[in-house]
């Protein structure tokens, strides 16, 4: 199947997808979008394509995206954009500006056979519905959210138990494309991964021997298991980051939803976060650390291992290539006050998750 990748590089489970998509039998990655697109994410795109010895198109939706120096993330050095972690599990990726404008990409790519998995603000996507001749076959979202009134109460994971709406991120960094991608009628199928069943995917310990036991049989295998090593050790040896009051630098850097940072007093940056529903995180150590709002901590893990890493775009990715992973509902998926929810809706064209098949999502996850 022909698949497009349209990523940020702000957590590692971007990487991992496209590393997942790179090597998997039943993928022919054609392309690859960034938002926003500086040329660290660029370099870093373009060094994984490298390792598959692969030359594909890469675009950006603004490769003149400038931010403030970043500072150290949890592993070391940060880029443009591009978390510490990329780094300390893979060494020096230099920048590049090979790459196009994104919107223009996808348009070119796009056809009623290929599907686009997205992992970011839809903006490349957005971008691409405003051009003459644009034309998509299938969109697979990770974003979105599903609640009472369409997933069963068996199926709702604690930290949303009776929940009809809950801020999505990747849908909030431009909640304008998303609802012009949710309306497109050039998008033949569409299809939302939501964070109510994302959050009960973690990548822990015992994953991570399934992929040890098998990661000599591809490179993308090696690789994954090489970038989650690196994130497992780092995490079981740092204390978990400051969050909200417990936050001591009087300003903080904020990051927005396009990976911009604004000097923001701490006490309305927390307040903003509240606003949303979500936790004022710090994300890096610096006096004037970089702060990200955040959903808020839960006692409850739905992983037995507390130093897991949730894979919501692996799971958006493997039900692109196989949609029988996940339990679909039609809906309409909607925006309220800056939360997104969904009313079932049959005919509407609009599925989201409501569940997974687990065993199946890690035996394509892990198929070579």
């Amino acid at each position: 199947m022909d698949v497009i990748w349209d990523m940020e590089t702000s957590d590692p489970d971007d990487f991992i997808t496209l590393l997942l998509l790179l090597g998997h039998p039943r993928v022919n990655l054609v392309g690859v979008t960034v938002t926003p697109g500086t040329p660290d994410q660029v370099g870093v795109v373009r060094r994984a394509l490298d390792w598959f010895g692969r030359s594909i198109p890469v675009g950006a939706f603004n490769l003149g995206h400038v931010v403030r120096d970043p500072g150290q993330g949890g592993h070391g050095r940060r880029g443009a954009c591009v978390s510490s972690w990329h780094y300390a599990a893979f060494g020096d990726m230099p920048p590049s500006t090979d790459a196009v404008p994104g919107p223009e990409l996808l348009r070119d790519l796009c056809g009623p056979s290929t599907t686009l998995v997205t992992g970011g603000p839809l903006k490349n996507l957005g971008g691409a519905l405003k051009l003459p001749g644009f034309q998509l076959g299938e969109v697979v979202v990770q974003g979105g959210f599903a609640g009472a009134g369409v997933v069963p109460l068996e199926r709702q994971l604690e930290k949303f138990r009776g929940l009809v709406t809950c801020p999505s991120y990747n849908l909030n960094g431009d909640s304008r494309s998303a609802l012009a991608v949710i309306a497109a009628e050039t998008i033949a199928r569409k299809r939302f991964v939501s964070k109510n069943v994302c959050h009960g995917v973690v990548y822990d310990r015992a994953l991570h021997a399934e992929v040890a036991a098998v990661r000599d049989r591809a490179t993308s295998l090696r690789l994954i298991w090489q970038g989650m090593d690196r994130y497992l050790d780092n995490h079981a040896r740092r204390p978990a980051p400051p969050r909200n009051t417990a936050i001591t630098a009087a300003e903080v850097r904020l990051a927005g939803d396009d990976g911009t940072l604004a000097l923001t007093a701490r006490d309305d940056a927390i307040a903003g976060a509240a606003a949303r529903g979500l936790d004022l995180v710090a994300v890096t150590a610096d006096a004037v650390p970089v702060c990200r709002a955040m959903p808020p901590a839960v006692a409850h893990r739905e992983s037995a291992d507390p130093q897991g890493k949730m894979l919501h775009d692996p799971l958006a990715a493997c039900c692109a290539i196989d949609p029988t992973i996940a339990q679909w509902a039609e809906v309409d998926l909607y925006r309220e006050r800056g939360a997104w929810g969904s009313r079932l809706a049959p005919g509407s064209g609009v599925l989201i998750t409501v569940g997974h098949d687990h065993a199946k999502f890690v035996a394509t996850l892990l198929e070579s």
